[in-house]
């Protein structure tokens, strides 16, 4: 009987040591699902402070969808995205784009520039004028007067590090990333030397980004390159 007692109480110690020891139930959310984003695109997706990560936090949904569908079908080269994302089915993509899509948070200051007034000018110069010489057009024909992008799929071009800036544009231009065809952006920057590509990001990285900005629901008129992730959307155009 005695015997029979310990075992019992030792049995009721062990259930309840274990018990104790469980891990904690958590509830199944996107954000809680997502929660391996952050290791490398900061909390939320606010983005990373090495400088490369880019934000995601805020971003067009139809442009994430893109990107994801990218890394996971070959055209964006990144093994980590690549093997995180090869059995995601294309409605979960979009289920995790829309999540960081409807994310409202702060931007971080900007980057103080780090190169001189003429390089700085030449930056500005493309962004807001584009070059005729070069047939580059101004990135706000298609990024927005804002330059916060513009739904559903063309990004922002402020708000963003420095070196990821450089680096994607770098890419597009040795053609070691490509984007759905016809890739505009593949187009541009293979026009630009990597002086202006340097310029560019120096001015887009120093631009503070306003309190409450968000992408632009369309641009003023049809963008200047048909661009694969992007459709033609002008006030007059077909929706």
């Amino acid at each position: 009987m005695i015997r029979a007692l310990l075992r019992g109480l030792l049995s009721g110690s062990m259930a309840l040591a274990t018990a104790a020891h469980a891990a904690p139930r958590v509830k199944d959310t996107m954000a809680q699902r997502l929660l391996a984003c952050t290791g490398c695109h900061g909390a939320q997706g606010r983005a990373a402070s090495d400088g490369y990560y880019p934000r995601i936090a805020g971003k067009p949904a139809g442009y994430l969808f893109n990107q994801l569908l990218s890394f996971r079908d070959g055209r964006r080269q990144y093994t980590l995205m690549a093997n995180l994302l090869a059995p995601l089915t294309d409605d979960y993509l979009r289920e995790i784009a829309a999540h960081f899509s409807q994310l409202e948070l702060p931007y971080p200051p900007p980057q103080a520039a780090t190169a001189d007034a003429d390089v700085l000018t030449r930056g500005e110069a493309l962004v807001t004028r584009g070059d005729a010489a070069l047939r580059v057009p101004a990135c706000i024909q298609c990024h927005g007067a804002g330059l916060m992008g513009v739904a559903p799929g063309v990004p922002a071009l402020i708000g963003m590090p420095r070196d990821y800036l450089n680096a994607q544009l770098g890419a597009w231009r040795a053609g070691s990333r490509h984007a759905m065809a016809p890739d505009c952006m593949a187009e541009v920057a293979k026009k630009l030397a990597p002086g202006d590509i340097s310029a560019l990001s120096q001015w887009l990285a120093a631009q503070p980004v306003p309190a409450g900005a968000k992408p632009a629901t369309a641009l003023p008129a049809p963008p200047p390159l048909p661009c694969g992730g992007a459709p033609a959307r002008g006030p007059e155009s077909p929706r």
